[in-house]
């Protein structure tokens, strides 16, 4: 009887120790460096890999897995391209180039490039990544350009700032 009572609060608990293991806030880290010997902006981009999931999901229409060595990169791909524009001072979108991306344990990291020359001078990012999916989301990015090293936060109602 005593075994009996032990196994249902264990199966009985079962759901709410699954729920705490999942992450309770939704935030992407975005490390963003200037190279002057290639003329672009390397950047990598931490999402977990869940929300990235429910995201391309949804603009899908139709259940997305992300892991390595999978067909998903054109999706991720568009769906980076929405969210993340660097503009330049004439509010010209610069071209991102997409490297790829890579998982591991419970996040997915994003590579692209942006060719760009000149000064940051009227240059506007936008960083809205996720945040059509979680009202909550907050985009953390670090800009390093030249000796300037700056940090941005993304939210809702902020998802663009002047560099």
């Amino acid at each position: 009887m005593r075994g009996r009572f032990f196994v249902i609060i264990a199966v009985l608990s079962l759901p709410f120790l699954l729920a705490a293991s999942l992450h309770e806030y939704h935030v992407s880290v975005t490390q963003m460096q200037y190279n002057p010997a290639q003329k672009a902006f390397e950047i990598s981009i931490r999402i977990f890999t869940d929300d990235l999931e429910k995201a391309l999901t949804e603009s899908a229409g139709q259940r997305i897995l992300v892991k390595n060595g999978d067909k998903n990169d054109p999706l991720v791909e568009r769906y980076i391209r929405k969210s993340f524009v660097l503009t330049d001072g004439t509010r010209k979108p610069a071209a991102l180039h997409y490297i790829g991306k890579e998982q591991e344990e419970d996040a997915t990291w994003v590579y692209l490039e942006i060719p760009y020359q000149g000064t940051l001078a009227g240059c506007r990012l936008q960083n809205s990544t996720l945040m059509e999916v979680f009202d909550d989301q907050v985009n953390m990015t670090n800009v390093k350009f030249t000796s300037e090293k700056k940090t941005y936060l993304f939210k809702k109602g902020q998802t663009i700032h002047n560099l």
